[in-house]
Protein backbone atom coordinates (compact mmCIF):
# COMPACT_ATOMS: atom_id res chain seq x y z
CA UNK A 1 0.00 0.00 0.00
CA UNK A 2 1.00 3.23 -1.04
CA UNK A 3 2.15 5.45 1.94
CA UNK A 4 -0.42 9.01 2.64
CA UNK A 5 2.93 11.04 1.01
CA UNK A 6 2.51 8.65 -1.94
CA UNK A 7 -1.22 8.57 -2.36
CA UNK A 8 -1.03 12.94 -1.95
CA UNK A 9 1.35 12.96 -4.28
CA UNK A 10 -0.42 10.60 -6.89
CA UNK A 11 -3.30 12.98 -6.15
CA UNK A 12 -1.82 16.51 -6.94
CA UNK A 13 -0.57 18.11 -9.98
CA UNK A 14 3.31 18.09 -10.19
CA UNK A 15 5.38 21.35 -10.92
CA UNK A 16 9.15 21.91 -11.42
CA UNK A 17 10.16 25.35 -11.22
CA UNK A 18 13.78 25.81 -12.52
CA UNK A 19 15.71 28.86 -11.03
CA UNK A 20 18.50 31.26 -12.42
CA UNK A 21 19.46 32.87 -8.88
CA UNK A 22 21.80 35.26 -10.54
CA UNK A 23 19.29 36.53 -12.88
CA UNK A 24 18.62 40.77 -12.74
CA UNK A 25 19.47 41.99 -9.09
CA UNK A 26 18.62 38.30 -7.56
CA UNK A 27 15.38 39.42 -6.27
CA UNK A 28 13.98 35.56 -6.46
CA UNK A 29 16.29 34.75 -3.24
CA UNK A 30 13.81 36.56 -1.14
CA UNK A 31 10.57 35.82 -2.84
CA UNK A 32 11.53 31.79 -3.35
CA UNK A 33 9.04 30.48 0.30
CA UNK A 34 6.28 33.16 -1.16
CA UNK A 35 6.23 31.50 -4.63
CA UNK A 36 6.16 27.79 -2.71
CA UNK A 37 3.56 28.90 -1.35
CA UNK A 38 1.35 29.96 -4.06
CA UNK A 39 2.29 27.23 -5.82
CA UNK A 40 1.37 24.43 -3.06
CA UNK A 41 -2.04 26.40 -2.42
CA UNK A 42 -2.77 26.27 -6.25
CA UNK A 43 -2.49 22.46 -5.82
CA UNK A 44 0.68 21.62 -6.84
CA UNK A 45 3.42 19.27 -5.67
CA UNK A 46 6.56 21.31 -6.53
CA UNK A 47 10.38 20.46 -6.78
CA UNK A 48 12.60 22.96 -7.45
CA UNK A 49 15.77 22.88 -9.15
CA UNK A 50 18.29 26.28 -8.55
CA UNK A 51 20.85 26.17 -11.77
CA UNK A 52 24.65 26.42 -11.45
CA UNK A 53 26.19 27.65 -14.46
CA UNK A 54 25.14 28.88 -18.00
CA UNK A 55 23.30 26.17 -20.15
CA UNK A 56 22.29 23.70 -17.54
CA UNK A 57 18.38 24.56 -17.61
CA UNK A 58 18.36 23.34 -21.02
CA UNK A 59 19.47 19.95 -19.76
CA UNK A 60 16.86 20.02 -16.83
CA UNK A 61 14.49 20.65 -19.14
CA UNK A 62 14.87 18.22 -21.45
CA UNK A 63 15.43 15.51 -18.88
CA UNK A 64 13.02 15.82 -15.82
CA UNK A 65 10.42 18.25 -18.08
CA UNK A 66 8.03 14.89 -19.12
CA UNK A 67 8.06 14.18 -15.76
CA UNK A 68 5.96 17.50 -14.84
CA UNK A 69 2.76 19.00 -15.77
CA UNK A 70 3.84 22.11 -15.13
CA UNK A 71 7.91 23.41 -15.89
CA UNK A 72 8.05 27.46 -14.79
CA UNK A 73 11.55 28.98 -15.61
CA UNK A 74 12.37 31.98 -13.07
CA UNK A 75 15.21 33.87 -14.57
CA UNK A 76 16.28 36.54 -17.43
CA UNK A 77 15.28 36.00 -21.02
CA UNK A 78 18.08 34.24 -21.61
CA UNK A 79 17.37 31.30 -18.98
CA UNK A 80 13.72 31.18 -20.59
CA UNK A 81 15.76 30.57 -23.79
CA UNK A 82 17.77 27.81 -22.26
CA UNK A 83 14.56 26.12 -21.03
CA UNK A 84 12.90 26.52 -23.83
CA UNK A 85 15.57 24.80 -25.88
CA UNK A 86 15.32 21.71 -23.74
CA UNK A 87 11.55 21.59 -24.32
CA UNK A 88 11.72 22.07 -27.70
CA UNK A 89 13.89 19.09 -28.04
CA UNK A 90 10.96 16.69 -26.49
CA UNK A 91 8.28 15.10 -28.78
CA UNK A 92 5.47 17.27 -28.92
CA UNK A 93 3.22 15.31 -26.43
CA UNK A 94 5.94 14.86 -23.70
CA UNK A 95 6.33 18.98 -23.53
CA UNK A 96 5.10 20.29 -20.34
CA UNK A 97 3.41 23.54 -20.16
CA UNK A 98 5.75 26.30 -19.84
CA UNK A 99 5.39 29.43 -16.69
CA UNK A 100 7.18 32.05 -16.71
CA UNK A 101 8.12 34.34 -13.44
CA UNK A 102 10.30 37.13 -15.40
CA UNK A 103 13.45 38.15 -12.98
CA UNK A 104 15.83 39.55 -15.38
CA UNK A 105 16.67 43.33 -16.62
CA UNK A 106 14.48 44.21 -19.86
CA UNK A 107 12.34 41.35 -19.74
CA UNK A 108 11.33 41.64 -23.29
CA UNK A 109 9.08 38.12 -23.62
CA UNK A 110 7.30 38.86 -20.90
CA UNK A 111 6.38 42.29 -21.70
CA UNK A 112 5.72 40.81 -24.92
CA UNK A 113 3.11 38.45 -23.40
CA UNK A 114 1.88 41.00 -21.12
CA UNK A 115 3.38 38.97 -17.96
CA UNK A 116 3.23 40.32 -14.65
CA UNK A 117 6.82 42.06 -13.62
CA UNK A 118 5.70 41.25 -9.73
CA UNK A 119 7.58 38.08 -9.16
CA UNK A 120 4.42 36.95 -6.80
CA UNK A 121 1.44 38.16 -9.38
CA UNK A 122 3.71 36.10 -11.82
CA UNK A 123 3.63 33.11 -10.27
CA UNK A 124 -0.06 33.37 -9.12
CA UNK A 125 -0.51 33.75 -13.45
CA UNK A 126 2.16 30.93 -14.02
CA UNK A 127 0.08 28.48 -11.28
CA UNK A 128 -3.58 30.17 -11.96
CA UNK A 129 -3.57 31.50 -15.70
CA UNK A 130 -4.16 29.89 -18.71
CA UNK A 131 -2.49 27.63 -21.50
CA UNK A 132 -1.45 30.05 -24.38
CA UNK A 133 0.37 27.80 -27.61
CA UNK A 134 2.97 30.24 -29.26
CA UNK A 135 5.20 29.87 -32.14
CA UNK A 136 8.69 29.42 -31.08
CA UNK A 137 12.22 30.63 -33.93
CA UNK A 138 13.88 27.58 -34.97
CA UNK A 139 17.25 29.24 -35.54
CA UNK A 140 19.70 26.40 -37.38
CA UNK A 141 19.47 23.43 -35.09
CA UNK A 142 18.48 25.45 -32.08
CA UNK A 143 15.61 27.62 -30.87
CA UNK A 144 14.86 31.06 -29.80
CA UNK A 145 11.58 32.67 -27.97
CA UNK A 146 11.47 35.83 -29.06
CA UNK A 147 14.33 37.47 -31.21
CA UNK A 148 17.25 36.40 -33.04
CA UNK A 149 19.64 39.67 -34.45
CA UNK A 150 23.06 40.54 -35.88
CA UNK A 151 24.58 43.82 -36.24
CA UNK A 152 23.76 47.44 -34.74
CA UNK A 153 23.07 47.42 -30.87
CA UNK A 154 22.52 43.17 -30.62
CA UNK A 155 25.87 42.69 -28.88
CA UNK A 156 24.44 44.94 -25.92
CA UNK A 157 22.93 42.16 -24.16
CA UNK A 158 25.75 40.08 -23.35
CA UNK A 159 28.22 42.62 -23.61
CA UNK A 160 27.28 44.33 -20.42
CA UNK A 161 28.66 43.41 -17.27
CA UNK A 162 26.35 41.33 -15.26
CA UNK A 163 27.58 43.48 -11.77
CA UNK A 164 26.26 46.75 -13.83
CA UNK A 165 23.31 45.31 -14.85
CA UNK A 166 22.00 44.28 -11.19
CA UNK A 167 23.06 48.10 -10.01
CA UNK A 168 22.03 49.68 -12.84
CA UNK A 169 19.49 47.73 -14.63
CA UNK A 170 18.41 49.09 -17.84
CA UNK A 171 20.28 51.82 -17.96
CA UNK A 172 23.38 49.46 -18.03
CA UNK A 173 22.07 48.33 -21.69
CA UNK A 174 22.10 52.07 -22.80
CA UNK A 175 25.07 52.55 -21.63
CA UNK A 176 26.66 50.17 -23.43
CA UNK A 177 24.33 50.96 -26.73
CA UNK A 178 25.80 54.10 -26.58
CA UNK A 179 29.64 52.94 -26.06
CA UNK A 180 28.65 50.77 -29.77
CA UNK A 181 27.63 53.62 -31.64
CA UNK A 182 31.46 54.50 -32.32
CA UNK A 183 32.02 51.10 -33.79
CA UNK A 184 28.74 50.55 -36.05
CA UNK A 185 29.63 48.41 -39.25
CA UNK A 186 27.77 46.80 -41.72
CA UNK A 187 28.06 43.21 -43.09
CA UNK A 188 27.54 42.15 -46.69
CA UNK A 189 24.18 39.30 -46.61
CA UNK A 190 22.31 37.75 -49.51
CA UNK A 191 18.72 37.07 -47.78
CA UNK A 192 16.91 34.58 -48.82
CA UNK A 193 13.45 34.46 -48.41
CA UNK A 194 10.19 32.56 -49.93
CA UNK A 195 8.75 35.07 -52.43
CA UNK A 196 12.64 37.44 -52.78
CA UNK A 197 16.13 37.49 -52.28
CA UNK A 198 17.56 40.67 -50.90
CA UNK A 199 21.82 41.57 -51.03
CA UNK A 200 23.33 44.43 -49.49
CA UNK A 201 25.17 46.06 -46.78
CA UNK A 202 23.14 45.47 -43.68
CA UNK A 203 23.84 47.49 -40.10
CA UNK A 204 21.06 45.20 -38.59
CA UNK A 205 19.48 42.34 -39.62
CA UNK A 206 16.27 40.89 -36.77
CA UNK A 207 14.14 38.22 -37.24
CA UNK A 208 11.41 38.45 -33.82
CA UNK A 209 7.95 37.39 -32.58
CA UNK A 210 7.81 40.03 -30.15
CA UNK A 211 6.35 43.39 -29.46
CA UNK A 212 9.36 44.30 -27.41
CA UNK A 213 13.01 43.84 -28.12
CA UNK A 214 15.82 45.37 -26.29
CA UNK A 215 13.44 47.16 -24.54
CA UNK A 216 11.77 49.03 -27.14
CA UNK A 217 8.62 48.57 -28.76
CA UNK A 218 6.92 49.87 -32.02
CA UNK A 219 10.19 49.61 -34.16
CA UNK A 220 9.60 46.04 -35.26
CA UNK A 221 6.02 45.94 -36.84
CA UNK A 222 2.61 45.96 -36.47
CA UNK A 223 0.01 43.88 -35.61
CA UNK A 224 2.43 41.50 -33.87
CA UNK A 225 1.38 38.62 -32.97
CA UNK A 226 2.92 35.36 -31.21
CA UNK A 227 0.67 32.81 -32.53
CA UNK A 228 0.09 33.36 -36.34
CA UNK A 229 3.13 31.30 -37.35
CA UNK A 230 4.66 34.02 -38.72
CA UNK A 231 8.03 35.94 -37.80
CA UNK A 232 8.61 39.71 -38.49
CA UNK A 233 12.07 40.46 -40.30
CA UNK A 234 14.09 44.05 -39.57
CA UNK A 235 16.65 45.38 -42.01
CA UNK A 236 18.31 47.96 -41.75
CA UNK A 237 20.48 49.22 -45.29
CA UNK A 238 23.85 50.91 -45.00
CA UNK A 239 23.50 54.70 -46.13
CA UNK A 240 26.07 55.90 -49.26
CA UNK A 241 25.48 59.53 -47.85
CA UNK A 242 24.95 61.71 -44.57
CA UNK A 243 21.51 62.81 -45.91
CA UNK A 244 21.20 59.20 -46.07
CA UNK A 245 21.95 58.56 -42.40
CA UNK A 246 19.86 60.96 -41.09
CA UNK A 247 16.89 59.44 -43.14
CA UNK A 248 17.66 56.23 -42.06
CA UNK A 249 17.81 56.87 -37.93
CA UNK A 250 14.40 59.40 -38.69
CA UNK A 251 12.21 57.08 -39.83
CA UNK A 252 13.37 53.93 -38.19
CA UNK A 253 13.64 54.81 -34.40
CA UNK A 254 10.82 58.64 -34.60
CA UNK A 255 8.68 58.41 -37.35
CA UNK A 256 8.56 54.85 -38.26
CA UNK A 257 7.74 55.75 -42.03
CA UNK A 258 8.84 54.04 -44.96
CA UNK A 259 12.15 53.79 -46.44
CA UNK A 260 14.15 52.50 -49.33
CA UNK A 261 16.71 51.56 -46.44
CA UNK A 262 14.17 49.87 -44.06
CA UNK A 263 12.87 46.53 -44.96
CA UNK A 264 9.98 44.90 -43.05
CA UNK A 265 8.42 41.39 -43.92
CA UNK A 266 6.33 39.41 -42.07
CA UNK A 267 7.93 35.56 -42.97
CA UNK A 268 7.90 32.12 -42.11
CA UNK A 269 11.35 31.38 -42.98
CA UNK A 270 14.52 33.11 -44.14
CA UNK A 271 18.23 32.10 -44.87
CA UNK A 272 20.97 34.46 -44.17
CA UNK A 273 24.34 33.68 -46.33
CA UNK A 274 27.66 35.92 -45.41
CA UNK A 275 30.88 35.70 -46.92
CA UNK A 276 32.66 36.29 -43.78
CA UNK A 277 31.26 34.94 -40.15
CA UNK A 278 28.88 37.39 -38.75
CA UNK A 279 28.68 37.58 -34.53
CA UNK A 280 24.75 36.69 -33.98
CA UNK A 281 22.66 37.10 -30.89
CA UNK A 282 19.89 34.82 -29.82
CA UNK A 283 17.44 36.01 -27.05
CA UNK A 284 19.82 38.64 -25.85
CA UNK A 285 22.81 35.71 -25.65
CA UNK A 286 26.01 35.18 -27.91
CA UNK A 287 24.65 33.01 -30.75
CA UNK A 288 27.48 32.00 -32.64
CA UNK A 289 30.38 33.57 -35.29
CA UNK A 290 28.44 32.07 -38.48
CA UNK A 291 28.22 32.32 -42.17
CA UNK A 292 24.90 30.61 -42.57
CA UNK A 293 21.52 31.06 -40.61
CA UNK A 294 18.59 29.26 -41.10
CA UNK A 295 15.62 30.93 -39.30
CA UNK A 296 11.93 29.51 -39.74
CA UNK A 297 8.95 29.86 -37.31
CA UNK A 298 7.75 26.83 -35.59
CA UNK A 299 3.75 27.17 -35.21
CA UNK A 300 2.13 26.76 -31.72
CA UNK A 301 5.48 24.70 -30.42
CA UNK A 302 5.03 25.59 -26.49
CA UNK A 303 2.15 26.23 -24.45
CA UNK A 304 3.02 29.03 -21.67
CA UNK A 305 0.76 30.51 -19.13
CA UNK A 306 -0.76 33.76 -19.27
CA UNK A 307 -3.77 35.99 -17.39
CA UNK A 308 -6.93 34.54 -18.07
CA UNK A 309 -8.38 36.72 -21.14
Amino acid sequence: MFSAERRMEKLMKKMLIVVNPNAGRSQIKGKLVDILDIFTRAGYWTEVYVTQKPGEASSVAKIMGPRFDLLVCSGGDGTLDEVLNGIMLLPVEKRPVLGYISAGTTNDFAHSLELPMDLLEAAQTAAGGEPFAIDVGKFNDTYFSYTAAFGAFTQVSYATDQDLKKMLGQQAYLMEGARGLANVKSHHFRVELEDEALEGNFLLGMVSNSVQVAGITGLWGDNIQMDDGLLELNLLKEPDTLVGWGDLLSKFFITHEESELIVRRKIRKVRFVSEEPVAWTKDGEFGGNLTEVEIEAEPYAVRIMRGKK
